[in-house]
């Protein structure tokens, strides 16, 4: 059976913690205090993640594989990256960087009620790394198992053959109402997540400047439109259209109005999508003040069914019952 490497990783009960992970879940990121030198090994780049919360660590490992916990299960995009901005509750409270290692993670499912054990879905290896994660402040500890237990659990419908990328298009939503009871509840604010308004605006004007820039240095006038797309660019015998994202985080998912779906996959249209992710926002003084970023920008953009999970519907009731 083809195996894949994960950063198995506990989180602990504390409220803190608890907004974290779901913070961390909201926003496709996750992070380590200190970087540790099996991070950097190209060679063992991570392919998922689990997060397991809800089983105390500090026992034998013959009394760890006889409990249960929820686990949240990831697919890890690309390599471990040092942050630069605050981004979870406890970061921004005290405005500093407090996870330095981070990756960029998709979340696949979570599950109540795990047996830790050789009756659910993971390793013995694998188990006993969450266990030794949590005695070493919750940093992630890699390993190689298969992840096709988890991947059947979560409905992929899949068979992991090494490498390949997991769709979300057809897995369940989960919303944060149906989390576990031990987690903070939140409102739901989609992809972006940010409750602030004036944080939101300073994060969105900071993209677009960093995209703006950019297209400028090559040669383009832009023209800021904000609404159906965020840049007008144009030259002389061409014209492309921009849709400009933001986050304080990974650059693992934006969200997408079903005006600026349609638009991009107009063949009538050239859009490019221009993400600027880790983005550092300071809120000690009014204006916010914003610096950094790491710039992906993905041109000829048309966004495919498989990249797209739905959130919200709406649904027209039949007036004839």
């Amino acid at each position: 059976m083809e195996t894949a490497q994960f950063v198995m990783t506990h989180v602990g009960q504390s409220v803190e913690s608890q907004r974290n992970l779901l913070h961390g879940r909201e926003t496709g990121t996750w992070g380590y205090p200190e970087w540790k030198p099996e991070y950097r090994d190209a060679a063992r780049r991570p392919e998922f993640v689990v997060l397991v919360t809800g089983a105390s660590p500090r026992v034998q490992l013959d009394q760890w594989l006889t409990e249960t916990a929820t686990l949240y299960f990831f697919q890890a995009r690309g390599t471990f990256y040092d942050g630069k901005a605050p981004h979870w509750p406890d970061e921004e409270a005290a405005q500093t960087v407090k996870y330095q290692a981070r990756l960029s993670i998709v979340p696949l499912g979570v599950f109540t009620g795990v047996p830790l054990g050789p009756s659910g879905p993971l390793s013995v290896q694998g188990s006993d790394a969450l266990r030794r994660s949590g005695t070493d402040r919750g940093h992630g500890k890699l390993v190689r198992m298969s992840p096709q237990a988890l991947l059947d659990l979560a409905g992929a419908g899949t068979t992991w053959h090494g490498g390949q990328s997991i769709s979300v298009a057809g897995l369940p939503v989960v919303e944060l109402d149906e989390l576990p009871d031990n987690s903070p509840k939140r409102r739901r604010r989609g992809a972006g997540r940010i409750s602030d308004p004036k944080k939101r605006k300073a994060i969105e004007e900071h993209a677009v400047a960093a995209a703006r820039l950019h297209y400028e240095l090559r040669g383009w006038q832009v023209e800021e439109l904000g609404k159906p797309y965020d840049l007008r660019c144009t030259r002389p015998g061409a014209e492309k259209h921009v849709e400009v994202k933001g986050t304080t985080g990974a650059p693992t998912s934006v969200e997408l109005t079903i005006n600026e779906v349609e638009h991009a996959r107009n063949p009538a249209h050239d859009v490019d999508l221009f993400v600027v992710s880790d983005i550092k926002v300071t809120t000690t003084a009014d204006p916010y003040t914003t610096e950094g970023g790491t710039s992906l920008l993905i041109e000829n953009w048309v966004p495919d069914d498989a990249d797209l999970k739905p959130r919200r519907f709406e649904y027209f009731v039949p007036q004839d019952v």
